[in-house]
């Protein structure tokens, strides 16, 4: 068994814990992270980054980067699925480079997440972390994890998520309300799509009516792949994974009969799987004593606006902020800022996404895209 004391411990190295571990260590707050998976994987599919979070990027030197591997949509648009009419243009493209001050891109989340991990000071990462005990004293927290180690934390992050041990620990263990939607998430056989001769939009969310809705844009820069993510009433969830196998099948059976791009995107599936959307109402505390949460660990959302990781990442800009002012000994003042600073727009962005009408008529969303974490005034 070995021991380790750091200052600050962030728990779950997903997008959101790996962003908060690389702006600590940009404000000389020396953060260790700490992941239960054994090694980096490419997992997921196809994720939006807005100009709100290509800034923080910015800040940490991975804008470039990242725009050099995701795709660069011109617009949102919103179709209604059977007749292609459209309901809402909304631009982006070189509008949001020079409205909101950084472009927004599409990108496959292992991409994104691996150009991350990869900026990071590695001596700094630690895999096969899976935690198994929080034990908060006076002067520390001690980590327990199931592989024997042993951690002593001055303060710690949760960033695991919305099964979060660390919300566990701040307010007792609460599964996860189903929300009634599933979503199913397919990377699309290229050929078969462009044999279709149709032109493909690079970020169209359709399928209004009945409540359904298919997402479809690609993924890289060359648009060599293309991805969509449904959104699908379903009362139920009786599946102790956290997803299942679906088919094109089941996909014909929801979406068949449509406009003909979205029949061409259901006839390039091969295989796609299909994912619960949970809830939880917003928290009553982010953080107490010397525990913190950021990212779905305290605000979980459906991915409806395509914010939730880049609500994380303005999470974790924020902390840093507030720990960098206040210094780490004074922490509970540098909680009680970021909370006050990050609880009325994080929440305003998780009613919307779960009420699934984001963008569906004309808006202004410039109060999401042109936000700017790094500069917004903190509150307190």
């Amino acid at each position: 068994m070995s021991e380790e004391q750091v200052d600050i411990a962030i728990v779950g190295a997903g997008l959101g814990g790996a962003a908060a571990m690389a702006l600590l260590h940009h404000k000389g707050l020396k953060a260790h992270l700490f992941e239960q998976a054994p090694a980096f994987d490419r997992l997921g599919a196809g994720i939006h980054i807005g100009p709100n979070v290509m800034k923080i990027f910015r800040e940490i030197g991975l804008e470039d980067r990242m725009a050099q591997i995701g795709a660069h949509p011109d617009f949102w648009f919103s179709r209604d699925g059977n007749t292609g009419d459209y309901r809402s243009k909304i631009k982006l493209g070189d509008y949001a480079k020079s409205e909101y001050g950084a472009p927004y891109i599409t990108i496959h989340r292992g991409d994104m997440h691996a150009t991350q991990i990869e900026a990071l000071p590695q001596d700094y990462l630690h895999y096969g972390h899976c935690l198994s005990g929080v034990e908060e004293r006076e002067n520390d927290v001690k980590l327990s994890f199931t592989n024997g180690s042993t951690v002593i934390a001055k303060l710690v992050i949760g960033a695991d998520g919305i099964n979060s041990k660390i919300r566990e620990e701040l307010l007792g263990v609460e599964k996860p309300r189903f929300s009634g939607w599933v979503g199913h998430r397919c990377l699309l056989d290229m050929d078969k799509l462009k044999s279709s001769g149709l032109e493909f939009e690079t970020c169209v969310k359709w399928w209004w009516d009945r409540s359904k809705h298919i997402m479809a844009y690609a993924t890289k820069n060359d648009e060599s792949e293309y991805y969509y993510v449904t959104g699908v009433p379903d009362q139920t969830w009786d599946h102790e994974a956290s997803w299942i196998e679906s088919s094109r099948d089941e996909m014909e059976a929801t979406f068949g009969n449509s406009h003909p791009v979205v029949n061409a995107l259901i006839d390039a599936t091969t295989e796609v799987t299909k994912w619960p959307f949970w809830n939880r109402d917003p928290l009553s505390l982010w953080s107490q004593g010397r525990l913190c949460l950021l990212g779905d660990a305290c605000h979980p959302m459906r991915p409806h606006m395509a914010q939730g990781a880049c609500m994380a990442i303005e999470d974790a800009v924020v902390l840093a902020r507030c720990l960098s002012a206040t210094g780490i000994e004074d922490y509970a003042n540098a909680f009680e800022i970021y909370e006050n600073t990050r609880r009325e727009r994080a929440t305003e962005v998780q009613t919307i996404s779960n009420a699934n009408t984001w963008l569906k008529e004309p808006e202004d969303p410039s109060w999401v895209y042109g936000h700017n974490a790094l500069t917004t005034p903190l509150a307190g």
